[in-house]
C-alpha cells in the first residue's frame, strides 16, 4: 500500500480525490481487520463458550482497530499530501522574513498545495524583481549623485580660474575693457552650462537619460571655449596646453554641453597624469568630431586599459581621496549618448590617449 500511495498517483490527485482514496483504502483494511477479529472472536467463543469477557474483547478489539484506522488515515493523508508541501512554504515565509528573495521553490504535484505552492512562487519572483529594481533605482541615484558632485568641480575649477585671474589683473589696469568683457562672457557661459546640468540633472533618473540637444557652432567657436577651459585647469596644476585643429572652421550641429562636459573630464583626467604638457588634437571625420587628449605621464597600465571606463575605478590615483572614479565612465555614457564612443590607449611616444566622438551634422551654407 505504502509504495504505492507513494507512486505518482497521489501527484496526480487532488486533495479532496486523495483523501476519497485513503478513505476507501483504511475502510478495506479496517474492515478486512474486522472480519479477523470476528473470526478469532468465534474460535474463542467455541473453546471457551459464550463468556461474557469473549463479546467485550471483540467490541474493544473493533472500536481499537477503527481509531487505529482513522488515526492512521490522518496520519497518512498529512506526511503523503500536507507535510511536504507546508514545510516548503514555511521555509519560503522565513527566507522572504530574512530578506532572501533569490531561493526557488517547487513541489512536483498537481493537487492544491501544488497550484498554492506555483502562486507563492510567482509572487516570490514578483517581489524579486521588484527588490532589484528599487535598489537598482536606488543605486542608479546614488551613482548619479556621485557624477553631478564630480562633475561640478571641473566647471566650478574654470569659473574659479577665471575669478582669481580677474582678481589679480584687473586691479593693476592691465587687462582691456575688451578682454574683461571676454572673461565675463565665458565665466557666464559656464554659468548657463551649470544651470542647465543642475536643471537636467534633476529630472533625470539615471546617466543614459540625459538629453542630447544639438545646437548649430563654429568649430573656431567651439574649440575656442574647450582651449579656454583646458588654459584654466592646466594652469592651477602648473603644466602646459597645447591644441591643434586639422582643417578649416565650418559649421556643426552638436551639443556644446555634453562635448564640453566630456572634454572637461579628459584634460582634467590629463592633467592628473601629465608630468608637465597634456595636448589636444581636434579632428572632423567620417561624420564625427574627434577630440583626443594625450598627456606626457607614464601611461596607461594594462589593467586600467581594461577597467578605466569601468564606474568608480579608481586605479592609483595620487588624489585618490577626492577622485571618485566616474570620470572616464561618464565620458563614455555621454560619447554614446551622443552618437560616437570613447577610446583609451598608450600614446606610441608615451603618456595616455583619450579619444571621445560625437556624432554630428554638418551644416550646408
Amino acid at each position: 500500500m505504502a509504495k504505492f500511495m507513494n507512486g505518482q498517483l497521489l501527484k496526480r490527485l487532488n486533495l479532496l480525490q486523495s483523501f476519497i482514496l485513503l478513505c476507501v483504502l483504511t475502510l478495506m483494511a479496517v474492515l478486512g481487520v474486522i472480519t479477523l477479529e470476528f473470526a478469532w472472536a468465534e474460535s474463542l467463543r467455541k473453546r471457551f463458550g459464550d463468556a461474557d469477557w469473549v463479546l467485550t474483547s471483540l467490541v474493544a478489539a473493533v472500536l481499537l482497530t477503527v481509531t487505529a484506522g482513522i488515526v492512521t488515515m490522518a496520519v497518512l493523508f498529512y506526511r503523503w499530501k500536507l507535510q511536504r508541501p507546508l514545510e516548503i512554504l514555511k521555509q519560503a515565509s522565513e527566507n522572504i522574513s530574512a530578506n532572501d528573495l533569490s531561493f526557488p521553490i517547487s513541489y512536483d504535484s498537481r493537487d492544491e498545495m501544488g497550484e498554492l505552492i506555483a502562486v507563492f512562487e510567482n509572487m516570490r519572483e514578483q517581489l524579486e524583481r521588484n527588490m532589484k529594481t528599487l535598489w537598482r533605482s536606488v543605486e542608479e541615484r546614488k551613482q548619479l549623485n556621485a557624477i553631478f558632485a564630480h562633475d561640478l568641480r571641473t566647471p566650478l575649477s574654470v569659473l574659479k580660474g577665471y575669478a582669481e585671474f580677474l582678481a589679480t589683473y584687473l586691479p593693476e589696469k592691465k587687462l582691456s575693457d575688451e578682454k574683461v568683457l571676454d572673461l565675463i562672457h565665458t565665466m557666464n557661459l559656464h554659468i548657463l552650462r551649470l544651470e542647465s546640468y543642475a536643471e537636467a540633472m534633476a529630472s533625470i533618473q539615471k546617466l543614459e537619460d540625459v538629453p542630447v540637444n544639438r545646437r548649430p557652432t563654429e568649430t573656431t567657436t567651439l574649440t575656442a571655449l574647450l582651449n579656454d577651459s583646458a588654459e584654466q585647469l592646466t594652469r592651477q596644476f602648473g603644466k602646459r596646453f597645447v591644441s591643434s585643429m586639422e582643417g578649416a572652421s565650418i559649421e556643426i550641429n552638436v551639443d556644446t554641453y555634453i562635448v564640453m562636459q566630456v572634454f572637461e573630464n579628459l584634460v582634467a583626467n590629463g592633467v592628473r597624469y601629465a608630468v608637465s604638457q597634456v595636448n589636444v588634437r581636434y579632428v572632423i571625420q567620417d561624420g564625427a568630431l574627434h577630440i583626443t587628449v594625450t598627456d606626457d605621464g607614464p601611461g596607461f597600465s594594462d589593467e586600467a586599459l581594461r577597467k578605466a571606463v569601468l564606474p568608480f575605478y579608481r586605479g592609483e590615483m595620487w588624489d585618490a581621496n577626492e577622485h571618485h572614479g566616474l570620470g572616464l565612465y561618464i565620458c563614455k555614457v555621454l560619447c554614446e549618448k551622443h552618437e560616437g564612443g570613447l577610446r583609451i590607449e598608450n600614446h606610441p611616444h608615451g603618456g595616455g590617449s583619450v579619444s571621445a566622438s560625437f556624432g554630428m551634422e554638418l551644416i550646408k551654407s
